[in-house]
């Protein structure tokens, strides 16, 4: 370790520590931050909320610790950004009239094509109305501030650092690729092993988020990915309080235990989106 180095101010230290990682360990090293910072007030809602990581989350219980983990998310990347010297822009978050544009054409975008799907599906008799429309108002309601919210952070996290860090060392496809794995997985900690199937789904969704966000500026833009994945949530939220499967399609084609994105339909739906992407 040269005396330079050791004469530095302590936080420019750390920010050249981060600036010489390996972009693998940088991205790891951000979710151990991340996870250290939440892990007291966790175990404090574990408590409160009467939850054992052996049991399953009830969704009473998922919300609380969902919110309180994802809180720190833009503190930690504020922290990383200023520690080596970018702006927070460098993630993908602009503040101007074309992400919210971008925004709003993703929201629009992904909640249309999810009622199309389940149109679709009622159409072939594969999916009843239940009728519940007080229920499914509120859900409407309730469900778009819920969707804004995870998705930009979870975009902020997924694609405007993982994605953007990847791509200084690797192709386009590499970078969405492994960035959408790890999307992926790491959907497991909420749901567990109920997740699996979702898997592929799951990796080909951030995949077509990778593919949703722009460089106009040179710099990584979220407003289209961050709507498409709001409207996702948004929608699927809304329909879950308005749908039945009636089980006259085989699993494999509308979802393995009722997941939409453990299907086929659910794939072709993600694809038929990436085509719409591309073509804008």
């Amino acid at each position: 370790m040269s005396s330079d180095f050791l004469s530095l101010p302590f936080f420019s230290r750390v920010g050249l520590f981060l600036t010489e990682l390996p972009t693998g360990l940088e991205i790891g090293f951000f979710f151990l931050v991340w996870g250290l910072l939440w892990l007291p007030i966790a175990v404090l809602l574990a408590i409160a909320l009467k939850w054992h990581p052996s049991k399953r989350l009830e969704i009473r219980q998922k919300l609380p610790l969902v919110a309180s983990l994802y809180v720190f998310a833009p503190f930690v990347l504020w922290s990383f950004a200023r520690l080596q010297g970018l702006p927070f822009a460098a993630f993908g978050w602009h503040w101007d009239s074309h992400t919210l544009n971008s925004f709003a054409l993703g929201l629009g975008i992904g909640a249309i094509g999810l009622l199309l799907l389940f149109g679709l599906q009622t159409l072939l008799g594969w999916v009843t109305w239940k009728g519940q429309w007080r229920s499914v108002a509120t859900a409407i309601a309730t469900s778009l501030l819920i969707g804004v919210a995870i998705a930009g952070i979870e975009e902020l996290v997924f694609r405007g650092f993982v994605f953007g860090q990847l791509l200084q060392e690797y192709d386009f496809w590499t970078g969405a690729i492994a960035s959408s794995i790890i999307f992926a997985i790491l959907h497991l900690v909420w749901e567990g092993t109920e997740n699996i199937p979702q898997l592929p789904g799951l990796s080909l969704m951030g995949v077509v988020l990778c593919l949703a966000v722009s460089f106009r500026s040179g710099q990584p833009e979220l407003g289209l990915a961050w709507g498409l994945h709001a409207g996702w949530i948004w929608a699927m939220a809304s329909l879950d309080a308005a749908v039945d499967y009636t089980q006259s399609a085989p699993d494999w084609l509308t979802g393995l235990d009722n997941k939409p994105l453990a299907g086929f339909m659910g794939l072709g739906f993600l694809l038929a989106t990436a085509g719409i992407v591309l073509a804008l």
